[in-house]
């Protein structure tokens, strides 16, 4: 530690600060309110594959990173138990599979927005029925938003243990990618949160 210390100050010290805050583009808000994202697109594959993804532009998050709120979400699109939707649309043999969430990358999370994107594998026979299938998934989300989250703590708590397991069972991974990722933490965490702050849960908070 001392040797690697000593390094740092000298290849970092004579790096000059400037002063002034981090760069902030909050007041950019609505990016995605065009009559362009307002529509479906086709695409089609190199690979023979059926995927229907929809994405929403919601407002920044990273704020919460505390709380969570889209991992929360994510854990109950995604889950494959009885009553989920992959459930229902696997006994329409309609799926194959079901992801829902948001990557925390640069592009799905900043400080304009933050998107949210479910993404559902689809069988050739989901694919003749695919508007049936983005149906089952709004009415799905409808759902959750109609009951909230109030009554949820225990699913809460459930993703929260299960995050701080994985944390503190994982693989060792490189240094130097550990390092890199610790870099990036600090830009976007409380400093008593750079080596936690991306996985794990923290505060219960429903209005979020």
């Amino acid at each position: 530690l001392d040797t690697l210390e000593k390094w740092v100050t000298e290849i970092f010290s004579e790096i000059p600060n400037n002063g002034l805050p981090k760069p902030s583009f909050g007041h950019l808000s609505q990016p995605f309110d065009t009559p362009e994202f307002h529509k479906l697109y086709r695409v089609v594959p190199i690979k023979k594959v059926h995927l229907l993804s929809i994405t929403w532009a919601l407002p920044p998050q990273a704020q919460y990173y505390r709380v969570k709120p889209l991992h929360y979400i994510s854990w109950l699109v995604g889950h494959e138990g009885k009553g989920s939707v992959l459930s229902f649309l696997r006994k329409k043999f309609w799926a194959l599979a079901l992801y829902g969430g948001n990557a925390e990358t640069g592009f799905e999370q900043n400080a304009t927005y933050s998107i949210f994107s479910i993404s559902v594998t689809l069988t050739d026979e989901g694919y003749k029925h695919f508007y049936e299938v983005a149906h089952v998934v709004f009415q799905y989300v409808k759902m959750l938003q109609k009951r909230g989250p109030d009554k949820r703590q225990v699913i809460w708590e459930e993703i929260q243990k299960i995050e701080a397991n994985e944390f503190h069972y994982q693989e060792q991974t490189d240094p130097v990618d550990y390092v890199e990722s610790v870099c990036e933490n600090m830009q976007l965490f409380q400093k008593e949160d750079f080596l936690t702050g991306e996985q794990l849960l923290f505060e219960y908070k429903p209005e979020v």
